[in-house]
């Protein structure tokens, strides 16, 4: 997939950029997989807002993805390459032999026409879902288990892949796209392949309105603003945050502070990600 360039008519489009989208062989989604996903501008069940700079955007359906592939030794035909509007990676939508359709993230190389499968035993190509455990060593991955049967968690956004690295005992070592390398059981299953939609991180959107139909409402710096609404607000004209660290809205520490607290499965991280993959 190619990225298109706007010619700079217009500010907007001076450094505007989308996709060609030549993949896509069908514009409209299947009508059984979708359902309406109802806007909540980031507020929880009690009506709070818990998530800020979210609100507007254009109505959107959600696809039911199959991230599961429970359906065991059934060859699926790729009928069609799709956009969502709800993720970054594309899905393809497979017809089973028995009839049943289901969507899935597309990976690369993978086309309309070709035929995918789940199972234990199932041929080592992209596309198709099997254990950890049948998996070859150093073979690339995505769409990884994180607990047997739950469905993938991990490594679903465009153009990321993990790497299988070992096995032992019961579990297998996956490096994350992040650096990370994690102890996941054999049992849990994942896809071959890189996920596809690799130009993704290279688009720009180029002006606020394109960010405004996806949902983001703007963000404004806490230094502009007064000492009684954000910790670095207040100062004669401009001024640096002027404490040590920077903080949240709410006064705890931000921009690089580690919160991780789950102790539980602590163990399960065998190296964290390095600071060179965070940048």
């Amino acid at each position: 997939m190619a990225v298109k360039i706007y010619k700079p008519k217009t500010n907007g489009q001076r450094h505007k950029t989308s996709y060609t989208f030549e993949e896509i062989t069908k514009s409209r989604p299947e009508r059984s997989l979708i359902v309406l996903k109802k806007e909540r501008a980031g507020r929880n069940s009690a009506g709070r807002i818990t998530v800020r700079h979210r609100g507007g955007g254009e109505r959107r359906q959600i696809r039911l993805v199959d991230f599961k592939r429970d359906k065991m030794n059934i060859p699926a035909k790729v009928s069609a390459i799709e956009y969502d509007p709800n993720r970054t990676a594309r899905l393809a939508l497979l017809t089973y032999a028995d009839g049943e359709k289901r969507y899935i993230i597309a990976p690369i190389g993978v086309k309309v026409g070709d035929t995918l499968l789940s199972g234990p035993s199932v041929e080592i190509r992209p596309g198709n879902n099997l254990p950890l455990a049948n998996i070859p060593v150093g073979t690339m991955i995505h769409a990884v288990e994180l607990h047997p049967g739950k469905g993938a968690q991990f490594v679903r956004s465009a153009g990321t892949s993990a790497q299988l690295l070992a096995k032992e005992g019961k579990y297998a070592h996956v490096r994350m796209p992040s650096g990370e390398v994690r102890l996941v059981l054999q049992e849990c299953s994942a896809s071959i392949g890189q996920v596809g939609n690799v130009e993704h991180s290279n688009i720009k959107l180029g002006k606020a309105g394109r960010a405004r139909h996806m949902g983001l409402r703007p963000e404004v710096r806490g230094t502009a603003m007064s000492p009684r609404d954000h910790p670095h607000g207040g100062g004669e004209g401009r001024s640096p945050i002027g404490m040590p660290g920077p903080k949240t809205p709410w006064g705890k520490p931000t921009l690089g502070y580690k919160t991780r607290t789950n102790k539980r499965t602590d163990d399960m991280i065998l190296r964290h990600r390095s600071k060179a993959k965070r940048k």
